[in-house]
């Protein structure tokens, strides 16, 4: 008895160890433009009087989103960094922390523009501006949403996505046919969308390599395969990754 009960300490003394063994660290990256940053129309230019609901969407320049690139640091904006299938996930972010997130619909642009949405949330659709928008989102593995967000909706309209899509999901405003958005859907924590600067920053990350899709709306796939090797406990600045014009031109 004594032995069966020693053997059975030493099997969950052997797991702790291994638990506790497993380290964690964070990456840091940037994708700039490759050559000169060119100037990029807007899709809706100020005062165009043609424009939809031109009173609220031609106020103000409605910018080109998926071609938005820094002209101080060239850096690019909206580009998706993914893991497709996290083999392990930090204690901490088992769950998300934020079971809500929000898609406002202001000065006839969807913002953001691209999101991380983690399957255990709920997208709140809400409205900032003065005329009635529409949300039709194209999923592949869940249910799509077509529906009118009232002008000015700040309370919003729910929309569940429980199911991890294998692709970013397009979103547009049939009302307004240059409105469109990307939804990343995933079932875990690691995944991002680069600002202004073309920066993104993955925390908690299992150590050693881990493998990454990089995408973006214009360019497709940047990278299929992008592998990163994390150091626990440690923040690792990835090379910078220079992108050629050419990949952003329709």
């Amino acid at each position: 008895m004594l032995r069966t009960a020693l053997c059975v300490c030493a099997v969950l003394a052997s797991s702790v160890t291994t638990v506790q063994a497993q380290g964690w660290g964070t990456i840091e990256g940037q994708f700039i433009l490759e050559g000169d940053v060119p100037e990029v129309a807007p899709l809706v230019a100020q005062g165009d009087a043609s424009a939809k609901d031109a009173a609220v969407c031609a106020a103000n320049a409605v910018p080109n989103d998926a071609m938005a690139f820094n002209a101080d640091n060239k850096g690019i904006a909206n580009v998706v960094v993914f893991m497709r299938r996290a083999s392990s996930i930090h204690p901490d972010l088992k769950e998300s922390k934020e079971k809500t997130v929000e898609f406002d619909q202001k000065g006839c642009r969807f913002l953001p523009h691209a999101m991380v949405v983690r399957t255990d949330q709920t997208i709140t659709c809400k409205s900032s501006d003065g005329v009635a928008h529409n949300v039709h989102s194209s999923p592949f593995a869940n249910s799509p949403a077509n529906f009118i967000v009232q002008p000015n909706d700040q309370k919003g309209v729910e929309v569940k996505v429980p199911l991890a899509e294998s692709l970013p999901v397009q979103v547009v405003c049939d009302i307004h046919p240059w409105m469109k958005a990307w939804w990343i859907v995933v079932d875990h924590p690691y995944a991002a969308v680069t600002d202004e600067n073309g920066k993104f920053t993955i925390e908690n990350l299992p150590e050693g390599e881990n493998e990454f899709r990089v995408w973006h709306e214009n360019a497709g796939y940047i990278n299929r395969k992008w592998i990163v090797n994390v150091k626990a406990g440690e923040v690792t600045k990835v090379e910078t990754v220079e992108v050629p014009l050419s990949s952003f031109e329709e």
